[in-house]
Formats: C-alpha cells, structure tokens, sequence
C-alpha cells in the first residue's frame, strides 16, 4: 500500500500533476476510441500487478533496492484482500467501493473446514472473519531510522528520497491456533547485522516474484498514478494464518495499525508495467 504513507510527502503532490496518454484518434476530423481507456504518462511503472503475468513496456527504469535483510524494517501494515494477483490468489472479490471490497481471494478459501471457519470469539480487526484473504506488507527503507506508524518511520530529515522494498505475503485467515502465528512475522525490536528486521517473513510459499512498481492503496488508478517508486516482493502462494493472532496485534502494535487497508484495482495496462525478468 504504503498510500496513504506517501501522502505525507509534499512533492508527490506536485508529481502527480502529469498528463495522461490520450485514448482516442482522430481521423478524417472523427474520434475514434481506443479499447483501452487514458492512462497516466510519464509515471513509473505502477502495482499491484498480475505477478504471473512478465509483460510490462514502461519506459522509467530505477534500480532495484537491495534485499529487505540489508535495508531497515520501517513499517508493517495489511490489506483486506489481495492486491496483486497470481494463480493461487485470483478469486474475483467483485469491483468494491473506494478498495473496500475489491481485490482478489485465495483459492484455499473456498475450501475451508468448519472448524477453521468457525467464528472468533470477538471482533477482529474492525471487521475481519474466518475465510478472508489479506496481503500483509513489510515495507523496507534504505534510510538509518527505526519501525514505527506511517511514512514518517521511513524517511528521515537526513534521508528524504529512500529505496524503498516491500515484501508481501497473502494470507487466508482462519480459526486455528495450529495455523501461522502473525507474533511470528512481528517486529520486536531486533536488529539483524545492524538492521531492523521483522522476526520472520514466510519464506515456503514461493520464489518472491520481483519488479518495479510503486505505492497502491485505493486513492490511485490507471488515470491517477502513484509517483513513487518502489521494488517489490510477492510470494506466489498463499498461506493460513490464524485469525486470532492478527485480532490480537490489531490491539496493539508499534505500528498503530487496528484494521486492514483498502486495495488499488489491478493495474493491467502494459503501458503502466515494468517487465518482469
């Protein structure tokens, strides 16, 4: 996501005032539309993506931030659905409402026991039940500075343009103690070789499929583009996690986070992807 992090950025205002590419041609003095519809121009390449799909032509190429264990952890937050897309999460969650609602599901939630399903004894994250999907972001800064809420915690006075990586996992949430324990993938003040680390990421779901992309969150689209520019690594399987660890992080974190993040519809256009290698 890490929008509505980068609001807090004063130039990504003044960035996001591109033009967009124009869908329609004239000929003959008529227009003729396009099957695609305007898209942002002059933007980075933009996520979440389909990480099954390599095909990508935006032109601004960056380099790729070094490996999350040789960058500080600077936040922790998640998303009620899947943003991106891949085979082991591409069930539709339908168009939603402002991200709330959209995104995509696991395959494995539609198969679930009774027992994994079965209700928590109270709320959960605002909102969260047995069977929903969720992509948990770890995002990483180049910047010397310690985890903490928002963007402020990864960005410094000293350290205003970071490399910025985030790892994703998507998870479906379940009634089960046995299944995976968020404590487990929390920050608890360790550093690792000097860096901040979470204390573990889910490292059996697959080769990370890494790219260039941006910041998402709901408050961006095809026609209005992130302008920040961030890597990515997406594991391209799922996993279960209990439901009740989370609703207890919810309670309380170093990151005052109490609910899921909305999603950014896919972005599809190939004009707005980075190629995958």
């Amino acid at each position: 996501m890490l929008k509505p992090f980068f609001s807090l950025l004063v130039f990504s205002s003044a960035l996001a005032i591109s033009g967009c590419v124009t869908a329609s041609d004239h000929a003959g003095g008529h227009s003729v539309e396009k099957a695609k519809a305007d898209v942002c121009s002059g933007y980075g390449p933009q996520t979440p993506r389909d990480i099954d799909s390599l095909v990508g032509t935006n032109k601004v190429v960056f380099s790729l931030a070094p490996p999350s264990d040789q960058m500080n952890l600077c936040n922790i937050h998640f998303h009620q659905n899947a943003e991106h897309k891949a085979k082991a999460f591409a069930v539709y969650a339908g168009e939603g409402n402002n991200g709330v609602g959209g995104g995509y599901q696991c395959g494995i939630s539609e198969s679930l026991s009774e027992a994994e399903l079965a209700a928590p004894a109270g709320e959960v994250c605002k909102g969260l039940k047995p069977g929903d999907t969720v992509e948990v972001h770890w995002v990483h800064t180049s910047c010397d500075v310690a985890p903490g809420p928002g963007l402020g915690s990864c960005l410094s006075d000293s350290c205003a343009n970071p490399n910025l990586r985030v790892e994703t996992q998507v998870f479906t949430l379940v009634n089960d103690p046995d299944a995976l324990n968020f404590a487990d993938m929390d920050y608890q003040g360790d550093q690792v070789n000097g860096y901040h680390q979470a204390n573990f990421i889910p490292n059996n779901t697959g080769n990370a499929v890494e790219f260039l992309g941006s910041t998402t969150g709901p408050s961006y689209t095809e026609q209005a583009c992130s302008p920040l520019q961030v890597s990515w690594s997406v594991r391209p399987q799922c996993a279960k996690l209990d439901i009740n660890s989370l609703g207890k992080w919810c309670e309380g974190n170093s990151f005052d986070e109490d609910h899921a993040h909305g999603v950014r519809k896919l972005v599809t256009d190939k004009r707005l992807l980075s190629p995958i290698k």
